[in-house]
């Protein structure tokens, strides 16, 4: 079978009625969300109507991973296609950021991931789960001046937080971690990355696993923009053909106000041109952010 008939009958699944039921699912639950996006723009535009700059620079520093704002990203990933039962895992992500001034010349981000879980049962004899999933802070030490090259390095840690078996590792995991981006004109360019190994706990597996996210933004009048940002991971203890998960895609955001307060507001989907047997085969992602500008 050659790649174009791959697609098509990839195509065809993604519009099984297991499928659509959780794609009509996931936008009944973002509908409220973007909705409150919509509405705060609209309630909030003829105050901001002069401030096009402000919402690019917003929408360029909540692009930047080492930025030097607060920020509280609530990640919304619908996984389509799980398992012989094809069923759809929601994950929300509450993502806060917070950087702290070390001294005039250096900065640590603190950037820490709670995964909140729902899991339908994906095949037979498994049961589903809900709760919380492993808690992941990583912590970067990044120049408080940067030049063309906005970096920044350190650890990253997994804890396992899991409420059930099914949702987490079991494991203490721990690695390096690094982000690098530049910021010319409209665009926003650069890549995250960590690899973390086990050190600890009661897991069956040991885990050794890469994490990397390129991300390409191009940022348009009155705040929007386009983004891809997807997230490539390898699991080293899996065979070469079932260890990567590979997306492709993209979206589009915009910053808007709710009141005083900003908002990044972005939908992405993605698909999954490699991924492990049972795994996703596409992606939606919808996220909602909340800015704290100095």
């Amino acid at each position: 079978m050659n790649n174009c008939s791959r697609f098509k009958m990839h195509c065809k699944q993604i519009l099984r009625p297991k499928e659509l039921s959780g794609i009509l699912l996931a936008l009944a639950l973002l509908a409220p969300r973007f909705n409150a996006c919509a509405q705060a723009h609209g309630s909030t535009s003829s105050a901001h109507a002069d401030g096009e700059p402000d919402a690019e620079a917003l929408a360029k520093a909540a692009q930047n991973p080492v930025a030097n704002m607060i920020s509280v990203p609530f990640q919304n990933n619908f996984n389509f296609g799980i398992g012989p039962e094809d069923v759809t895992q929601y994950i929300l992500n509450v993502q806060p950021v917070i950087p702290i001034s070390l001294n005039e010349d250096w900065n640590l981000i603190t950037r820490t991931i709670i995964p909140i879980i729902n899991q339908p049962s994906p095949a037979p004899g498994i049961s589903p789960a809900s709760g919380l999933g492993d808690i992941n802070p990583s912590f970067f030490f990044s120049p408080a001046k940067p030049g063309k090259l906005i970096w920044g390095v350190g650890p990253t840690l997994t804890l396992p937080t899991a409420t059930d078996s099914l949702l987490g590792n079991g494991m203490w995991t721990a690695g390096p971690a690094v982000v690098a981006l530049t910021i010319q004109g409209h665009w926003v360019i650069g890549a995250l990355a960590n690899q973390q190994w086990s050190f600890a706990g009661w897991g069956d597996e040991d885990v050794s696993a890469l994490l990397i996210q390129p991300f390409i933004n191009y940022n348009l009048p009155g705040g929007w923009y386009l983004s891809s940002s997807p997230i490539l991971t390898a699991n080293w203890k899996e065979s070469a053909k079932e260890a990567w998960v590979i997306p492709v895609g993209g979206g589009v955001g915009k910053i808007v106000h709710l009141g005083k307060l900003p908002l990044n507001c972005q939908l992405d989907a993605y698909y999954n041109v490699r991924t492990p047997t049972d795994g996703p085969e596409w992606q939606l992602r919808a996220q909602v952010q909340l800015l704290f500008p100095k």
